[in-house]
């Protein structure tokens, strides 16, 4: 996914505020949903963030383009990794790994079923070259 940086995504110096990178990595991965017709939440439950390691590797500016991507690592029972980068051209400025966890509207933890981990696994595995 393409996101331009705005004015209201920096700084007084220009440079992207720090935060926003992890906005940026939401959006892609609610886009993956988005692009099947398909919403991030289910009337069984819906995903949350249970944990996430960043790493912040250079800035980006006012009026870049950034590719952000999204990459299934691992799945669990009710839960699964994805790792994530922002780039600008080859280079990456921002990646992170972050753990997905399923749950009930009542925030109770639920398994995936058979077709969402399929459908999981299909939507966040990147073609193969």
């Amino acid at each position: 996914m393409q996101i331009r940086v705005y004015y209201e995504d920096t700084d007084v110096g220009g440079v992207v505020y720090y935060a926003n990178y992890l906005k940026y990595c939401e959006r892609a991965r609610s886009e993956v949903f988005f692009r099947r017709g398909l919403m991030p939440y289910d009337s069984k439950g819906h995903f949350f963030v249970k944990n996430l390691c960043a790493d912040y590797k250079a800035n980006a500016f006012l009026g870049d383009m950034l590719d952000v991507s999204v990459e299934l690592r691992s799945m669990k029972a009710a839960s699964f990794v994805l790792y994530q980068e922002v780039k600008r051209g080859d280079e990456v400025l921002f990646s992170m790994e972050l753990t997905l966890v399923y749950v009930s509207h009542d925030q109770k933890i639920k398994r995936l079923g058979r077709e969402e981990k399929a459908l999981i696994e299909e939507m966040f595995t990147p073609p193969r070259s």
